[in-house]
């Protein structure tokens, strides 16, 4: 009797099961660390949606690109159009053309804490600020941290004035006072009582002195804001001034592999969409790169995804080039595929109970694919179609981007939304692509250093191969 074949299950597996790979495989660790400083430099800087769109702007004039009134609609396009100071878009759109766009959209607003219309006033020999909070936010976290104060005051003369205190090292730094613990703890108060009205940031506690005679607290703040900023109270009432964690990135571990910093999410996915852009020698079709705000809090309003500036030079430009808007448009959106590029959540193993381990993302594992987000049955998802993801999928693979698929939590117990769904009502082709983050709207995320370069090869994979 011949003797039965072996069967080789290694290599079974290896053909059959879909295994999660390490992110780091097969990457340079100097490139990586190369990337992850540039990457660590830019959010230094670009803390909120107007400073991150300075800097990103910055960066393209660096690279060719003109504002969008300043191009030609005849020739390439390689253009930004800067829309209300904190929402952008960039455009690479070649001479000739046909078919859709290919789309990466982040937003770049990130959880914190806002100045109230009418915020200082002082207080058991303090000066304070009140203030509101924004997205999602565990508010104990944001208690005896040092923060900055970072914004606008647009002023009644038409005039705009930028603040900044507290990013710079020279600069002083503001707090929300926590109770000492020798009091707090007969009151036995939990995490939940914490109330957005506790959330008061101390601003000063010295008086103005005028011919040795003393004054309120609150002058002295007044007067300081005044006489460097040129504003007075009642500027402050059509001001966005955001307060923010004032410490630096920093690389995480004894082995560095890890990058903390505030507003990761979605900073990271933008920044890692704004460098595929440049880097990348060619694109498969004319592709638009977008950063938009207020998507934590659900992206309404003018700078919100909710609200499509972006298309209105895309239409000059067809029109421009004698292509009938009423056909072509709609059908150039119909054919348009979207990675919503926005992060999701890593399985923390301190707190595993809420993940479902087979179907949540890993640190270090590469980039995450989102099939769809929403809450316990979907509720509020854009549900990707299964022959686009797997076309993403291939696109992937063909160039050895390694990624993974995520939900976020478990089924009854997670849940949340991305700008997807504003691009899935025009009919476009969208699925969520990012990294994964612990300590996600914190204000500290991490994030894997692989992850992020995983995530740029895979948005340059994108623009250069999609069709």
């Amino acid at each position: 009797m011949p003797r039965k074949k072996k069967t080789d299950y290694s290599e079974m597996k290896k053909a059959l099961e879909f295994e999660s790979k390490n992110a780091w495989k097969d990457l340079n660790e100097r490139e990586v660390d190369e990337f992850s400083k540039e990457y660590v430099d830019f959010m230094s800087k670009g803390r909120t949606e107007r400073t991150f769109s300075e800097e990103a702007i910055n960066f393209l004039e660096k690279n060719g690109y003109k504002p969008i009134e300043n191009v030609n609609y005849k020739d390439e396009v390689k253009a930004y159009y800067l829309y209300r100071g904190k929402t952008l878009a960039i455009y690479k759109i070649p001479k000739k053309f046909n078919g859709g766009l290919n789309i990466i959209a982040s937003h770049i607003d990130s959880p914190r804490i806002d100045f109230k219309p009418k915020p200082i006033y002082e207080d058991s020999n303090m000066t304070l600020a009140k203030t509101h909070y924004y997205g999602g936010i565990k508010k104990y976290q944001w208690f005896n941290i040092p923060l900055a104060i970072i914004g606008v005051v647009a002023k009644s003369d038409g005039s705009v004035v930028k603040v900044n205190v507290g990013s710079d090292p020279k600069d002083p730094v503001f707090v929300i006072s926590d109770l000492l613990p020798h009091l707090d703890r007969n009151e036995n108060k939990k995490v939940s009582d914490i109330t957005g009205e506790m959330l008061n940031l101390i601003i000063g506690s010295k008086p103005v002195t005028f011919d040795k005679m003393e004054e309120p607290l609150k002058l002295n703040v007044l007067k300081i804001l005044n006489e460097k900023y040129g504003i007075t109270e009642e500027d402050l009432s059509s001001a966005e001034l955001e307060i923010v964690p004032s410490f630096e990135p920093r690389e995480i571990g004894f082995d560095r592999s890890m990058i903390g910093a505030y507003g990761h999410d979605d900073k990271i996915c933008a920044f890692a969409s704004l460098k595929a852009i440049i880097d990348s020698p060619k694109v498969s079709r004319p592709t638009v790169i977008l950063f938009f705000d207020k998507e934590e809090i659900g992206s309404y309003g003018s700078t919100g995804a909710s609200h499509q500036f972006w298309m209105l030079p895309l239409k000059k430009i067809l029109k421009t080039r004698g292509i009938d808007l009423e056909v072509s448009f709609d059908e150039m959106i119909e054919d348009t595929a979207v990675l919503s590029s926005d992060v999701n959540a890593a399985l923390d193993p301190t707190f595993k109970d809420v993940f479902e381990a087979n179907n949540s993302a890993f640190l270090g594992k590469g980039v995450v694919v989102t099939k769809y987000t929403g809450a316990r049955g979907k509720a509020g998802s854009s549900d990707a179609d299964a022959e686009f993801v797997a076309k993403i999928r291939k696109v992937f693979n063909d160039n050895k981007v390694v990624w993974q698929t995520g939900e976020l939590g478990k089924v009854d117990v997670g849940g949340g939304g991305t700008i997807a769904l504003f691009f899935a009502e025009y009919g476009m082709h969208v699925v969520d692509v990012g990294p994964a983050l612990l300590g996600m709207h914190s204000p500290f995320e991490i994030v894997s250093k692989a992850d992020l370069y995983q995530t740029y090869l895979a948005y340059l994979a994108f623009i250069k191969d999609y069709e």
